[in-house]
């Protein structure tokens, strides 16, 4: 199914350029890129592991279509895991963690690819005639189904960009003048910062960790780019964009659900994704959060207006004195002070209270920013109880390999840092 489409397109564009590799100069038109499958060597192996950010990557995925093989996209450092068997049905899957050891996967059908694919270019609008810039990761989920897949199932043509500098943006541009250009929060800041985010940009999407509206209007404000919020998840492709032309006013609005998807809130608050793009099953170990069409998210939820607004996720809330709190409501009010470039905030064992936690909040802040200022600010905007106990200054909040700011990861660090000041 998924190789029968990809030679429909071949039909219809195939004397027009597929993919530009920038790093190589390699330039493929989609009959050429078509040619490239033929001459790979064969594998006889149930699952391809197509890993970098490369025309090989393509190639691979392609070849699996070709022979009926599954294909499991890797980052480069990543472990290639072993499966002992795979779902009926089952042509794709995806990492749900990075991470060595056994891995946890969620397992795609060849209608569900297509789906998630179709909601994405109809939704965003991405076009032929604005190639995708391929900074980000093929591997990831986000990058797999917005620049992979629009270009193997919809015809989009896709630059490949070996490095994600400013400097790398900034060549890119000046070859393509009108492209689409997908990124994380993490890198539109360092593009910002460095002045590299030009009108050659027509559109703008911005996934993976939530996007700071103070960055949001500030790249509108020097460039006139409105950056798209983008809200999906890995067991269910793309659940909400933001359509709008100019910058959202809340932080929370991720924008409308997307085509083709329907959204609902249950009891506990989270929200809940019905679509025909949902994956197949979690694997090895099947989970009741995915089935049947349906994924459940941990993620906390309000719908009103059409749109859909995130209230943290119910595995990062903090209990505090008995209290629950999520970590966004103090991060938001943080993010409002003018000396506070990026926050994270999470929980961590209260030494007088056993069963609670206290508040940590983790900055990057100007220069001079003082303790009590931050303290007496978020006072004057959140009940004393939701004030950060513990403050840590960090120079930059570093995103893991996908691009996602990871509360764990950080809470580890600053219980490490703290364990090696007292020892």
């Amino acid at each position: 199914m998924l190789y029968e489409r990809w030679r429909q397109i071949v039909q219809q564009h195939r004397n027009e350029l597929a993919l530009h590799d920038l790093a190589t100069g390699e330039r493929l038109t989609f009959a050429e890129l078509d040619l490239a499958v033929g001459v790979s060597d064969r594998s006889e192996e149930k699952v391809l592991f197509p890993r970098g950010i490369s025309g090989g990557f393509v190639v691979t995925v392609l070849r699996a279509w070709k022979a009926g093989q599954v294909v499991c996209p890797l980052e480069v450092e990543q472990t290639t895991p072993s499966f002992a068997s795979l779902p009926s049905g089952c042509v794709h899957l995806k990492s749900t963690s990075a991470t060595t050891g056994a891995p946890r996967v969620a397992a795609f059908r060849a209608v569900q690819l297509m789906a998630d694919a179709e909601n994405i270019v109809t939704t965003m609008g991405l076009r032929p005639d604005w190639p995708n810039l391929g900074l980000i990761s093929l591997a990831h989920s986000y990058g797999f189904s917005n620049l992979v897949l629009p270009l193997l199932l919809h015809g989009i043509p896709l630059i490949l960009v070996a490095s994600q500098l400013p400097e790398a943006l900034r060549h890119a541009l000046s070859i393509w003048p009108d492209v689409t250009l997908s990124g994380v929060p993490a890198l539109w800041r360092v593009w910002h910062d460095a002045g590299a985010i030009r009108s050659g940009i027509r559109l703008a999407i911005s996934a993976g960790a939530p996007l700071p509206l103070a960055l949001e209007q500030a790249v509108f404000s020097q460039s006139g780019i409105k950056i798209h919020n983008f809200y999906g998840a890995t067991e269910c492709g793309g659940i909400a964009y933001d359509t709008t032309c100019s910058p959202r006013t809340d932080p929370s609005c991720v924008g409308l659900p997307m085509r083709n998807v329907q959204l609902s809130v249950n009891d506990e608050g989270c929200l809940q994704v019905r679509s025909k793009a949902v994956g197949q099953t979690y694997w090895p170990e099947p989970n009741s959060t995915l089935r049947h069409c349906s994924y459940q998210t941990s993620d906390l939820a309000e719908l009103a207006d059409g749109l859909v607004f995130l209230r943290g996720r119910a595995t990062d809330q903090m209990n505090v004195a008995g209290r629950k709190i999520s970590p966004e409501i103090i991060e938001r009010a943080l993010l409002t002070h003018p000396k506070v470039r990026e926050c994270l905030v999470f929980g961590v064992p209260s030494p007088n209270d056993p069963r609670g936690e206290m508040i940590v909040g983790c900055v990057v802040a100007q220069p001079g920013t003082q303790v009590e200022d931050l303290r007496q600010f978020v006072f004057s905007k959140l009940a004393a109880w939701q004030v950060p106990r513990e403050w840590w200054f960090v120079d930059t909040l570093q995103t893991n390999q996908r691009g996602k700011l990871s509360r764990g990861e950080w809470r580890k660090k600053y219980l490490d840092e703290r364990s090696e000041q007292r020892g």
